[in-house]
């Protein structure tokens, strides 16, 4: 008999708690871009379309981002993609660590890693075609820093397809 009773009142003590969760706060703010990559026209589409929502402060939110639990997960990967890569800060980064980003980003993308498996269903804009991924090879490969790295400087600002 009790445990009927536990059984009746577990759905609505969920149904509670799931409520009570959407009240925690989550930051989805974008902070202010302090300067961007700077890449031809067709690789700054393949960065926005599959890069820019967890690795810039050009995210654009989905539906589901407002909705706890999701939402802290969705904001937890967003600031991990920021610090590990950010488009929007990249003129902050040194000649040697934009070089060292960029073997990195297309090792990445090459290995299947990125975009992350779990964000492809929901976005599949995101999606890289083999065209995609010539165009995007050709360029990291092909691209020198504005510095030598071993000056150290920082790059000139300016705005993606520039």
């Amino acid at each position: 008999m009790k445990m009927m009773k536990i059984l009746k009142m577990t759905p609505w003590v969920l149904l509670v708690g799931l409520v009570l969760i959407q009240l925690v706060p989550v930051d989805r703010s974008n902070p202010p871009v302090e300067g961007e990559i700077v890449a031809p026209p067709e690789v700054a589409a393949i960065f926005e379309r599959a890069c820019y929502d967890c690795h810039s402060h050009e995210t654009v939110y989905p539906w589901y981002s407002r909705v706890a639990p999701v939402s802290w997960l969705v904001v937890k990967d967003i600031r991990e993609g920021r610090d590990e890569l950010n488009f929007s800060m990249w003129t902050t980064y040194t000649a040697k660590r934009q070089a060292h980003k960029m073997e990195e980003i297309w090792e990445k993308v090459e290995e299947g890693e990125m975009p992350l498996w779990f964000y492809l269903p929901l976005h599949p804009e995101a999606r890289l075609s083999e065209a995609n991924l010539e165009v995007f090879h050709a360029w990291t490969r092909d691209m020198r820093p504005a510095v030598p790295p071993e000056a150290g400087a920082e790059t000139t600002p300016g705005r993606l397809g520039g």
